[in-house]
């Protein structure tokens, strides 16, 4: 027999979150948010310079691989002022380059190469690494590129001890 007490009790279903309860679990996943949200920031802008260090080290690589594989100099340019850093052949006898690379720097990143002279890339004066036909780095090629952030973290792309590469360090020290 059901009786109309019966009937109220079920029509509440005790697995249903009540206007309240559904209140109190958004406030706290907006506090939650509020609070991880600047660390979050914090992340990914270290996310971002980590991540540019590691293409212009595979674009070293790359410039490498190519100067021995087309028998003829690559650079690795860099232009700080235009944030910008590429590759390309060294065309000193033959005009233009059609696999060149050309890369734009976020914003909030600096790209200097540190005491290096400028050589002549693509009718531009700029700081270039130079990556021989055998597979060597020219030897007045910057030993060091610095890659620094808009808070002031810095990565340094620095020539190994056998000159043959560069790696990525925390700092400039060896």
């Amino acid at each position: 027999m059901i009786d109309r007490f019966t009937i109220g009790r079920r029509a509440r279903d005790p697995r249903a979150f009540t206007l309240i309860e559904l209140i109190l679990v958004m406030t706290v996943l907006v506090v939650a948010v509020s609070v991880v949200a600047p660390a979050l920031a914090g992340f990914f802008r270290g996310r971002t310079l980590d991540l540019e260090a590691h293409r212009l080290l595979a674009l070293m690589h790359a410039g490498q691989s190519r100067a021995v594989s087309e028998g003829w100099p690559i650079l690795l340019w860099v232009d700080t002022p235009q944030h910008a850093y590429g590759l390309a052949e060294e065309s000193t006898a033959r005009n233009g380059d059609p696999k060149a690379l050309d890369f734009t720097l976020d914003e909030n990143l600096q790209l200097t190469a540190v005491h290096a002279a400028p050589v002549p890339v693509q009718g531009r004066s700029l700081p270039a690494i130079r990556f021989l036909p055998d597979g060597s780095i020219d030897e007045s090629s910057p030993a060091t590129l610095q890659l620094t952030g808009a808070d002031g973290s810095a990565l340094w792309l620095v020539q190994t001890a056998d000159r043959a590469n560069y790696e990525i360090r925390n700092t400039n020290q060896p």
